[in-house]
């Protein structure tokens, strides 16, 4: 694997403007930062993403136990209920 690569893949997938990479010191690296440190800036599209699962209300222990059942293998959802759900949906309840 290499780093470098991934790197500049993900800065043209999410069109993030610059990343820093380690123990870069030429020029082009971003002014105030010193050799060494990793940087990253994130794309429009992610720093929306951040702002809004920071204001979100997403209770996270019951995410925390889906995702629990999900490894387990115990996660059920009666059919009904998404054919229910999935109609409400579409009737615009």
């Amino acid at each position: 694997m290499n780093v470098q690569n991934d790197l500049q893949g993900l800065q043209q997938l999410f069109s993030s403007q610059e990343v820093a990479q380690p123990g870069k010191t030429e020029a082009s690296q971003v002014s105030g930062t010193k050799a060494g440190v990793d940087q990253a800036t994130l794309s429009s599209a992610a720093s929306a993403a951040s702002a809004v699962a920071q204001d979100s209300d997403v209770r996270m222990e019951k995410v925390a136990a889906v995702l629990q059942a999900l490894a387990t293998g115990t996660y059920s959802v009666p059919a009904s209920e998404v054919a229910g759900k999935m109609i409400d949906h579409m009737l615009g309840k």
